[in-house]
């Protein structure tokens, strides 16, 4: 929200008419009011309208890092001690099967709220990776020297493929992300997707080499080539696709049309299908 006393006010007496009509009261004292922007002194003001602290950036909200910039190696430590943790004294008791188990449903699941929002660095990947390398072969014995009896990429392999069916974290991580791509292209009715359509592709352009946004955004367009590989169009109002580059069925007309494609002139652009008139053949 801005930075407005009259605001904040007429926050207040919302959260003060909702405690009145269903009993939960906000407690003001453990609430926080982060500034972006902000003088200090009309910081100040405004942490006593509300009666609250003042915090700052990063912040952990909901167990994630917030900031206004791409959080760092070091803000996803809470999330890999976490991992560290879970490798309890009783898995050493547990069979090769039982850290299977564990490692896929116990230390793979950890993660998953996270990289449902971020990209992860490669190298927080590989610490989480460490971890559950070491409950599925050593059991909770960091120090221990018993080699590993497969390959970390057999191992993250399906069962039908001859792997053990281990989760592939970047795989994971990068699915996860691809939804926010779906919810993007179809116009979910949602404010962060009416808020990046109004702020950068209101001229009719789509996403495509132009880094535009937040760190967020340019994370989630670094993975619109897998999501344009595999997403099929579904013809409605024909503003969020394009004609030559998007999957039509299982072709993508820019390679089957060629010829047809150099006489274009605008070849990037959102396809827009004509309105014809009902007599028209």
């Amino acid at each position: 929200m801005e930075a407005c006393s009259r605001q904040l006010w007429t926050l207040k007496a919302l959260l003060q008419s909702f405690g009145e009509s269903t009993g939960l009261r906000v407690n003001h004292a453990k609430s926080m009011i982060v500034p972006i922007n902000t003088p200090e002194s009309k910081l100040s003001l405004l942490a006593n309208t509300f009666n609250c602290e003042v915090g700052k950036l990063p912040f952990t909200y909901l167990g994630l890092p917030l900031s206004l910039t791409k959080p760092k190696v070091i803000d996803f430590t809470p999330i890999v001690n976490r991992c560290e943790r879970r490798l309890a004294a009783t898995s050493t008791f547990l069979s090769q099967a039982g850290r299977l188990e564990i490692t896929n449903s116990v230390l793979s699941a950890l993660p998953t709220f996270c990289m449902s929002t971020f990209l992860l660095q490669q190298s927080v990947i590989e610490q989480i990776d460490k971890f559950r390398k070491i409950c599925l072969w050593r059991g909770s014995d960091v120090n221990a020297k018993q080699r590993p009896k497969a390959a970390w990429t057999m191992v993250c392999r399906s069962k039908e493929e001859g792997g053990l069916g281990v989760i592939n974290i970047r795989t994971q991580n990068e699915a996860l992300l691809l939804k926010h791509l779906h919810k993007f292209f179809n116009k979910v009715d949602l404010p962060w997707v009416a808020l990046i359509w109004e702020s950068y592709y209101s001229s009719g352009a789509l996403p495509g080499s132009s880094k535009k946004g937040s760190f967020w955004w340019r994370d989630i367009l670094k993975l619109l080539p897998k999501f344009k590989g595999m997403a099929r169009v579904k013809i409605n109002s024909g503003t969020s696709c394009l004609l030559w580059d998007d999957l039509w069925g299982s072709d993508v007309l820019a390679s089957k049309f060629p010829e047809l494609l150099s006489f274009a002139k605008k070849k990037t652009y959102a396809f827009h299908p004509c309105t014809l008139p009902e007599s028209t053949a």
